[in-house]
């Protein structure tokens, strides 16, 4: 999540897939890849909150297609919010799904 710079995006999906690829395993735990997303999101806001300059930009990591996260701190508003200052569109839900990232595969970024 660290490593997406601004403008780029990746998915759960993506940083599930690399970290497979980089420990020999076919898959990543989408439960596990979720749980620690949730835990670096919320650091990253505590430290911003203590006055951090250099924080893990877990606003630009998706749910798959594209998805806000609502469990984000701040949820899915906040999350929009860092991604609109970076330039990204986004599209409002439909039915009961979160708003997503307009285009979101033209920004991804390979993690």
């Amino acid at each position: 999540m660290k490593q997406v710079p601004r403008g780029k995006l990746t998915t759960i999906n993506h940083i599930r897939a690399k970290l497979a690829q980089r420990h020999g395993a076919s898959i990543g735990c989408p439960i596990t890849t979720g749980v620690f997303a949730w835990i670096a999101a919320h650091a990253a806001e505590e430290g911003a909150a203590e006055g951090e300059q250099n924080i893990t930009p877990y606003w630009r990591t998706l749910k798959a297609g594209g998805e806000l996260n609502p469990k984000y701190p701040g949820s899915i508003n906040a999350q929009a919010e860092h991604l609109r200052e970076e330039g990204h569109i986004i599209e409002p839900s439909k039915g009961n799904k979160p708003p997503k990232v307009k285009d979101f595969e033209k920004a991804l970024q390979e993690v």
